[in-house]
C-alpha cells in the first residue's frame, strides 16, 4: 500500500473559508447546497449530522467514498467507525470538498483513499487541510487503461466493479488495519475472510446469472465506460459515451458514435448509472431504436432503503439488471 502524510492544516482550513465566503448574495443562494453537503458521511447510519470523529475506545477512518467505505467496514467490524467524504448520489471523480470535510479527515487515524488516478484532484486539496496519514488501497491491481490517445493513457480506476479484484482491496484494508491497531489483527482477519467468502459467493453468482446472455448480447453501453473490469472478468465487451465521468462531454460525435455501435451489434438495450443525468443515455436509446433496460450502480452504493447499500448487495443488483436486460 502506498501512505504518505497530509499537511497543512491551517492553510488548507484557510483556502475553503476563501472559497466558501464570495459575496453575501452568493452565500445566500448556496446555503442549502452547502449544508447538504456537509450532512452526508457517516457509513454506520447516514444520520445526516455532522461527524464528531468519537469513535470511542476504537479507530476513527474516513474514505472518499461509500464503495471503499463499506470495504473497510466489513474488516474493521466493531473495532471503530468509518465515514465517507463524497455523498451517495455524486461522483468520486468530480467532488469538491466542504469545511466538514476537511475537519473529519484532520480528525481520522488514516484517509483512505483508492487511487488509480480517481481521487487525484480531492488528495491534491486535502494535501493541504491534514497531518493525517492516507493510504490507497488500489496497489496490486492490474490497471487496465482507459481508451484515450497517447503513449501511457492512465489507467480506468473502476476495478472495484469487478468482485475478482476485491480480494486486493480487502487484503490492503486488513493489513493497515493491523498496522494501525495490532491488538485487533485477530479479529480483522477473521472478518477478512468471512467477507472474503461472501465475495467468493458473489463472483459464483455473478457467473451464474450472465452464462447465458448470448455472444451477441454480451454488450454493456451506458454513458461512462466504466465496466471494463466486470467485461474483461465476466466475458462482455463494453461502451460508453465517454470513458469517465471527470471527462463527461455528452457532445453530438460521441453520441453519434455510440449510435452506430449500438446499431451494428444490434444489442437488446443499454443501461444509466444511478450517479449520472440519464438525459444523455435517453437521447442513445432513442436514436438506437433499443430500451433502456434499468439502473447501474458505478460510483456508489444505494441510498438507504434502496436495498443496495452494500457492494455485495449492489453487484448483485447490476448482475440481475444486465442478464435481465440483454438475455432477450
Amino acid at each position: 500500500m502506498k501512505q504518505h502524510w497530509l499537511k497543512g492544516i491551517v492553510a488548507g482550513a484557510g483556502l475553503l473559508t476563501v472559497a466558501a465566503c464570495g459575496d453575501a448574495d452568493e452565500a445566500e443562494n448556496n446555503d442549502t447546497a452547502n449544508v447538504d453537503k456537509e450532512n452526508h458521511n457517516n457509513v454506520e447510519n447516514n444520520t445526516g449530522e455532522e461527524n464528531t470523529g468519537d469513535a470511542g475506545d476504537g479507530l476513527y477512518l474516513t474514505t472518499t467514498f461509500s464503495i471503499t467505505a463499506d470495504f473497510v467496514e466489513q474488516v474493521l467490524g466493531d473495532r471503530g467507525e468509518v465515514d465517507y467524504i463524497v455523498p451517495i448520489g455524486e461522483e468520486p471523480h468530480e467532488y469538491e470538498p466542504v469545511p466538514s470535510d476537511f475537519r473529519n479527515v484532520s480528525d481520522s487515524e488514516m484517509f483512505i483513499t483508492h487511487g488509480m488516478n480517481l481521487e487525484e484532484w480531492l488528495e491534491q486539496i486535502v494535501e493541504n487541510a491534514s497531518e493525517t496519514p492516507i493510504t490507497e488501497i488500489s496497489e496490486g491491481i492490474d490497471p487496465i487503461p482507459l481508451d484515450e490517445e497517447g503513449e501511457n493513457p492512465p489507467p480506468d480506476p473502476h476495478a472495484w466493479l469487478s468482485p475478482k479484484n476485491v480480494d486486493t482491496y480487502i487484503d490492503n484494508i486488513t493489513e493497515m488495519l493491523i498496522e494501525l491497531d495490532p491488538d485487533g489483527e485477530e479479529e480483522y482477519e477473521a472478518n477478512a475472510e468471512a467477507y472474503l467468502e461472501e465475495i467468493d459467493e458473489l463472483d459464483q453468482f455473478v457467473e451464474e446469472q450472465t452464462a447465458d446472455i448470448p455472444e451477441e448480447h454480451r454488450l454493456i453501453a451506458l454513458s461512462e465506460n466504466a465496466f471494463k473490469y466486470f467485461g474483461e472478468d465476466y466475458g462482455f465487451d463494453t461502451e460508453g459515451v465517454w470513458e469517465i465521468n471527470s471527462h463527461e462531454e455528452g457532445t453530438s460525435g460521441q453520441i453519434s458514435r455510440l449510435i452506430d455501435v449500438l446499431s451494428e451489434r444490434e444489442v437488446p438495450g443499454v443501461f444509466v448509472e444511478t450517479t449520472v443525468d440519464s438525459r444523455y443515455m435517453e437521447t442513445v436509446a432513442d436514436d438506437a431504436d433499443v430500451e433502456i433496460k434499468g439502473e447501474l450502480y458505478t460510483d456508489a452504493v444505494g441510498e438507504e432503503g434502496s436495498g443496495q447499500e452494500t457492494y455485495v448487495d449492489m453487484m448483485r443488483h447490476n448482475a440481475e439488471t444486465i442478464a435481465e436486460g440483454l438475455s432477450e
